[in-house]
């Protein structure tokens, strides 16, 4: 004997929305349409709309809670599925199907089975358009943060109407022929086809006096301007989401959003990897062999005295803890990264040949460990050509 509460995976205390929320999972699981070809779960199918058809009557529910299924079975009389009990073809199933996905819930068939439904909702509302605006910046700016002021033409409610599309309230009257849904829903076999009323175009109701600024639209257009709050430490490319400032909604639908990309310009010092920050230090070849104190540009604090310790090679980088951009999300501030590089002088006198000739007299292996592992592997390697 079938247990209707067991087939739907429910409790015998299940409330009405429990039993109706679990066949809708349950149903779109084992659809026809889902699961071509596949007898056992056509089966299935019948067999959780049979017990829902039970379970969602009340009447059958008190008999089968109190007798069983027999009791159901021999009270059968007004066809298969209604009234009495059983299911003899799919048609009875989907006719349950439609009945549960039909109404209530804000879900329409097509919402449900097929997994989206885009944003119109019950009368046609829907969200409004989004936006994109882009913004420009100084590297500074995204340093500390700044606030920008942007122009925008927006759809914004009718001041008319209110943005009801209609000279008053009297004159809005639902649609007759979707039945204030905005959809018309179609069957053909087992699949289901939703389509947008032709009659409402899908506001699921007639304007009878048009509003005369908005033209029943409901939505005029405005310029107005914006201000955006840029944070600190925020980087090239992104973009932040002002949520509402898009075109207004129709129909009592959200307002869209307003997505504006940052753009960085470029800094003639400074460059930027993550949350940290690179500069590149020229020094001279006699600074990096005896060392030398620089005092540098920071991106926010102004400036830092950076000690390069004698012997500092080419390539070195020297790091400056918390120097760097403040993290976007308030998580801290990354370092700053100094590249050094070595430049060889150029233009030399006569006498800076000459003590450059006499340094070079004087130099020995030891001041040159680099140099002198490099020939040794040279020498290794020659020896076994």
């Amino acid at each position: 004997m079938s247990d209707y509460y067991a087939t739907l995976e429910v409790s015998r205390g299940a409330s009405a929305d429990e039993i109706k929320k679990a066949y809708r999972k349950l149903a779109l699981k084992y659809h026809p349409d889902r699961n071509p070809d596949d007898k056992k779960a056509e089966a299935k199918f019948k067999e959780v709309s049979e017990a829902y058809e039970v379970l969602s009557d009340e009447n059958k529910k008190r008999i089968y809670d109190q007798y069983g299924a027999d009791a159901l079975k021999a009270g059968a009389g007004a066809g298969p599925g209604r009234g009495g009990f059983g299911f003899s073809s799919m048609e009875d199933a989907l006719r349950t199907f439609m009945g549960a996905f039909g109404g209530g819930g804000g879900e329409s068939i097509f919402e449900s089975f097929f997994g989206f439904g885009g944003e119109q909702g019950p009368s046609g509302s829907r969200q409004g358009t989004s936006k994109k605006a882009t913004v420009d910046i100084t590297f500074e700016e995204a340093m500390s943060g700044v606030s920008k002021e942007i122009a925008i033409t927006n759809l914004i409610d009718c001041p008319t109407c209110d943005g009801l599309g209609a000279a008053s309230q009297a004159d809005i009257k639902k649609c007759t022929h979707c039945k204030g849904t905005g959809q018309i829903h179609q069957s053909r076999g087992f699949f289901t086809m939703m389509s947008t009323c032709h009659e409402c175009r899908g506001a699921g109701q007639i304007i009878k006096n048009p509003c005369s600024e908005c033209h029943g639209m409901g939505r005029v257009k405005k310029k107005q301007r914006v201000k955006v709050t840029v944070p600190p430490g925020i980087d090239n490319g992104m973009r932040l989401k002002m949520s509402g400032y898009g075109d207004a909604g129709e129909h009592g639908g959200p307002s869209g959003d307003l997505y504006v990309s940052i753009h960085v310009l470029p800094h003639e010092v400074f460059q930027r990897d993550g949350d940290d920050i690179i500069i590149e230090m020229p020094i001279s070849f006699t600074d990096a062999a005896l060392g030398v104190k620089k005092e540098i540009p920071t991106p926010l604090s102004g400036k830092h005295l950076l000690i390069v310790k004698e012997g500092t090679q080419p390539g070195s980088v020297l790091r400056v803890k918390g120097a760097g951009a403040p993290n976007v999300h308030g998580q801290g501030r990354g370092d700053l990264l100094v590249h050094i590089t070595i430049e060889t002088p150029v233009h030399l006198s006569e006498k800076q040949k000459s003590l450059l000739q006499e340094f070079s007299s004087l130099e020995g292996p030891q001041n040159f460990p680099k140099k002198k592992s490099f020939f040794d592997k040279l020498k290794t390697f020659f020896s076994f050509l």
